[in-house]
């Protein structure tokens, strides 16, 4: 083992953890091993599979990371390859050559290739000893959305019958948990937890003012280093590239839209070149071993703590001085909000994600040392503080009880059912169209919060998710619960402080961005996209086939409570309406809405629907006859959906009608005709 990894890693000694990793996963254990970012992961996989009989596969999320990997393997002269999408013709069949050999030693997949069913024929044959699972908290992460085949791991470590070993950065304990059930079947494997803390990355948040110029500002002061700048969105990487370049940077973009052949360029120009800004939506720079990355900066929001702690890891990987910078705003909150209400996951996993989320607003409006508060949400013992801009400069941090008090009184008077857009409307005393409708205009906390703005309560609302006070609930559309840790307080029973800098700034904050709906509706929104996914996904089209954007708005904004409200929403024809009628109402009331009769249903938003409902209630009041006593009598559907649409205007008429023989013209005729003359 020692000399291997002197020989052909070049290492004289192990760093610290990494010897009882390697030994635990030669010896064949299932292992999982939490490593900080930089503590030498990779290699506690690699050596293992050059001591071992056999092939090692290893399961890993990004091409990028892959190629990487299989460069620097094959620079020290061990035979790796990766099969991947990105490939030329002339290295996939350089690969499949060491693989028909028995020369290879590391094959590189991603968790997608293990849903072709020729695949695991193919690692059967080749003799497969060992499965890692690099990144493995990308297991819970991305396992339950947007890239599913991670959750068929578990299947091939079962079918090849070979031990596994997984490797992450970052996972709390409900994560650890969570792939242990996913990759072990529950069984827990040989943990090796290192210490989390990264002594040389100085960490900063700042809360959104002048972004552009916050983020510019901080680039400038330096200027010729290297750096990743992470976005929320794909365009918002390009525009910013642009700005850098602008103020004399040398910058680019990078994400998963980009040619792959773009995205190589990028992934080699940033290897070998000094001092380039690489602007790139989160995947970029996973597992990739730069040493010398100086600083890393968000431009909004990551998704968790674990998302964060990833990303600022790939910062300072030689173990010099590197700086870290986040911002954050409410347009960011709402996305990542959105996120997570629109993905595929449970509703349990969706309650804990938005409690991860809320873990991170702790930690950007933390009220002392970040980096303790950093530790402590994964378990690791409290340091002293190497460098974080509130140990630089502490906050100013008084008692909020207060306003904290009202917000969780307004939200108990109107039974948790509002998020925190219509809260603070009640909380300022604003008499909107919803508010007087619902009476809430008489509530005891209407108007009692006028002492802040609104951008200020939106501060304070993000306290106080911040202290997980309050959490979103997805399956009530985004509806603010407490927690238990909100009830003393709520009760005058203990008292809570604020970061009041934070909240005074927020009163001179920009305007805010345009939401697509109102804060009411957005959570419905939501709800709504995650339900045209699903259902886009099941039928193999773009989601703007179900539905266009703008539909799904205009339900949201309506609220249809039926098929003929549903009906008058543009972009929904007959044929949309009877093929996916019935599971956005489902979504829209919360629960199962009853299946309408065909007949019925092509009537929908026609005035000859209510004739046609109108009929069909005298017909089942006089089915047996007006004293309940004789023999039952009823039309067909298409009979009265024929009287329905032609309104016959005597009994004459009507009995020309198919399916209205002498003893239902006798039965229901003349109620018929009621019916019609009043419509």
């Amino acid at each position: 083992m020692h000399n291997a990894l002197r020989d052909i890693f070049g290492f004289d000694s192990f760093r610290p953890g990494q010897e009882e990793i390697v030994r635990a996963v030669t010896d064949g254990e299932n292992v999982l091993a939490i490593m900080p970012t930089g503590g030498g992961k990779s290699l506690c996989f690699q050596l293992p599979a050059l001591l071992r009989d056999g092939v090692t596969v290893v399961i890993s999320p990004l091409i990028a990371l892959m190629r990487d990997q299989v460069r620097a393997l094959q620079e020290a002269g061990v035979s790796a390859g990766a099969l991947t999408s990105a490939n030329t013709e002339e290295e996939t069949e350089e690969v499949w050559q060491a693989l028909e050999a028995g020369t290879l030693k590391l094959l590189y997949i991603a968790p997608e290739r293990l849903a072709a069913g020729s695949s695991m024929g193919m690692l059967r044959r080749i003799g497969v000893s060992l499965i890692a699972v690099d990144e493995a908290h990308c297991v819970s992460q991305w396992g339950h959305d947007f890239r599913p085949d991670y959750l068929r791991i578990g299947d091939l470590r079962r079918a090849l019958n070979v031990p596994l070993a997984a490797f992450t950065a970052t996972a709390d304990a409900e994560t650890r948990e969570e792939i242990a059930q996913k990759l072990f079947d529950g069984q827990v494997p040989q943990t090796f937890l290192h210490g989390f803390d990264r002594p040389n990355l100085h960490l900063a948040f700042q809360a959104k003012t002048k972004p552009r110029e916050q983020l510019l500002s901080f680039a400038n002061a330096r200027k010729g280093q290297s750096g990743i700048v992470y976005c929320g969105t794909r365009a918002k990487t390009e525009t910013i590239a642009q700005a850098l370049r602008a103020e004399g940077h040398t910058a680019c973009h990078y994400h998963a839209g980009m040619d792959p052949e773009d995205r190589r360029i990028v992934e080699t120009r940033f290897q070998r070149e000094d001092g380039l800004i690489v602007v790139a939506t989160v995947a970029f720079g996973m597992g990739v071993d730069k040493p010398d990355i100086r600083w890393v900066a968000h431009a909004d929001l990551p998704k968790s703590i674990e998302s964060y702690y990833q990303e600022i890891g790939r910062a300072g990987r030689d173990g010099a001085p590197a700086e870290t910078m986040t911002l954050f705003g409410p347009s960011d909150i709402a996305l990542r909000r959105q996120q997570i209400d629109e993905g595929l996951a449970p509703p349990e996993r969706k309650a804990a994600d938005h409690g991860r989320l809320n873990a991170l607003l702790g930690l950007a409006e933390a009220l002392e040392c970040r980096r303790v508060k950093l530790l402590e949400y994964f378990g690791d013992d409290a340091v002293t503080c190497s460098g974080c801009d509130l140990c630089d400069k502490p906050a100013d941090v008084s008692d909020g009880t207060m306003p904290v008090r009202m917000a969780l009184s307004a939200m108990l008077r109107t039974g948790e059912s509002f998020g925190a857009g219509y809260l603070i409307d009640i909380l300022l005393g604003s008499p909107t169209d919803k508010v007087r409708q619902r009476g809430h205009d008489g509530l005891p906390t209407f108007g009692v919060g006028t002492k802040w703005s609104k951008p200020q309560w939106q501060a304070i609302f993000r306290q106080m998710m911040g202290h997980d006070l309050v959490r979103p609930d997805s399956e009530r559309y985004g509806a603010l619960r407490m927690t238990s840790r909100a009830r003393p307080i709520l009760r005058d029973e203990e008292k809570i402080n604020l970061r009041f800098d934070t909240i005074r700034a927020a009163r001179n904050a920009g305007p805010a961005v345009k939401a697509m709906v109102s804060d009411d509706d957005a959570p419905l929104l939501s709800a709504l996209k995650a339900k045209r996914r699903a259902l886009a996904e099941a039928a193999k089209v773009p989601a703007y086939v179900i539905f266009p954007d703008r539909t799904l708005i205009e339900i949201a904004e309506r609220r249809p409570a039926t098929l003929d409200d549903m009906a008058g929403i543009s972009g929904i024809g007959a044929k949309k309406l009877e093929r996916y009628g019935n599971a956005f109402l489902s979504v829209v009331a919360q629960d199962d809405v009853p299946e309408m009769h065909p007949t019925r249903r092509k009537l929908a938003g026609r005035a000859e629907g209510e004739v046609y409902d109108q009929l069909m209630s005298v017909q089942v009041e006089l089915q047996r006859g007006p004293m309940g006593t004789l023999k039952p009598v009823s039309c067909t559907h298409s009979t009265l959906r024929q009287i329905a649409e032609r309104r016959p205007d005597s009994l004459e008429d009507l009995e020309r009608i198919q399916g209205m023989g002498p003893l239902k013209m006798e039965r229901f005729g003349e109620a018929f005709l009621e019916v019609l003359r009043a419509s």
